[in-house]
């Protein structure tokens, strides 16, 4: 009985008991906690934030969406969705971006990183990706915060990182449609250089006596048929001739010919797609829709100095407590244990 009466217990007033009776080392301990986390919080360095939140736009062709007859284009006008939220996800963190911003900003001595120090770029890294967060939210839109000892710093970060998404995807989508656009203008120029010079044979069959083969050749067989049915020799044989020599160079112009309304057909198409390229290749619109721009924060957001204190000292007063009811527990039972 004796032994049930003096066995640790848990209940709330027991606690209560236990601790009161151990107040001043913890009273010590939290007064201790809160003095160290105070001088801790004095020595961080103070980080002001700014944020940028953007809605990708919808991928889409600029010639096709411009140039299109219908109404059912016009993509170039809407939100991106998913897909086009991963690109912009990428092109946010690529290190065309990451570079621009450490080359113009001067990072590595803003951030007091030494040159000669062991892997520099490895902690200018980061530090960048610490101070510099993007993240995709859940309105599929994308936010980029950034935290600087300077306001105006963080703010002229935060915003021209939003405005070179423009030139770092039109500079991969140029890339690709000044390819495309030459392409394009080599197979349209080689096809006015085939136009013209069938145009140029055909003039020379023309000077021969061909103008209209087959109205040519229908009038001359009449003509044949009458000469014959007269009985005029003489005509016919004029006649047969002429026909002759437009059968030997009639073949070669049918042929011209056709291949010549074939090739326009073609530069009709070529023409549009000559077009669409054009429009492609010097298209500069926004990639990214700004809802809202970063501004120069008024106040500091790092660190919250009250929050830090009271988590330290209530964390270390947690843990004396912890380590009070564990010890006398321990301590408690090996006595027992040696009674027995």
């Amino acid at each position: 009985m004796e032994e049930k009466q003096n066995q640790f217990k848990f209940d709330a007033v027991d606690l209560v008991l236990y601790f009161w009776k151990r107040r001043w080392p913890i009273i010590i301990t939290g007064f201790v906690a809160g003095i160290f986390s105070i001088i801790v919080s004095l020595c961080i360095t103070e980080k002001y934030k700014s944020e940028v939140i953007l809605f990708p736009s919808a991928a889409g062709s600029v010639s096709q969406d411009l140039l299109s007859i219908t109404s059912m284009g016009k993509s170039i006008l809407r939100l991106g969705e998913d897909e086009e939220l991963d690109q912009l996800m990428q092109v946010l963190q690529s290190d065309q971006i990451r570079n621009r911003i450490i080359e113009k900003y001067d990072l590595m001595n803003h951030y007091k990183i030494k040159q000669d120090s062991k892997y520099p770029y490895t902690q200018l890294y980061n530090k960048y990706n610490k101070n510099i967060v993007i993240k995709p939210t859940k309105f599929l839109s994308v936010s980029i915060t950034v935290w600087d000892t300077d306001p105006q710093v963080a703010a002229n970060i935060a915003n021209d990182i939003s405005e070179l998404v423009d030139t770092v995807k039109n500079g991969m989508i140029h890339e690709k449609a000044i390819l495309a656009l030459q392409l394009v203008k080599n197979e349209y120029d080689q096809l006015l250089q085939d136009i013209q010079a069938k145009e140029d044979t055909l003039n020379v069959l023309r000077k021969k006596g061909v103008v209209d083969y087959e109205k040519q050749a229908e009038a001359l067989s009449s003509a044949l048929g009458v000469a014959l049915s007269n009985g005029n020799t003489k005509a016919a044989d004029n006649i047969q001739k002429r026909l002759d020599k437009l059968g030997e160079i009639g073949g070669p112009y049918i042929d011209i010919y056709n291949q010549l309304l074939f090739d326009k057909e073609r530069i009709s198409d070529l023409r549009t797609k000559l077009a669409e390229a054009q429009i492609d290749a010097r298209q500069n619109l926004p990639q990214k829709y700004v809802v809202n721009k970063a501004t120069v924060a008024e106040k500091k957001s790092y660190p919250v100095r009250w929050l830090l204190v009271v988590t330290t000292t209530a964390a270390a007063v947690i843990l004396l407590m912890l380590g009070m009811i564990v010890y006398d527990s321990v301590a408690q039972r090996v006595e027992s244990l040696k009674e027995k």
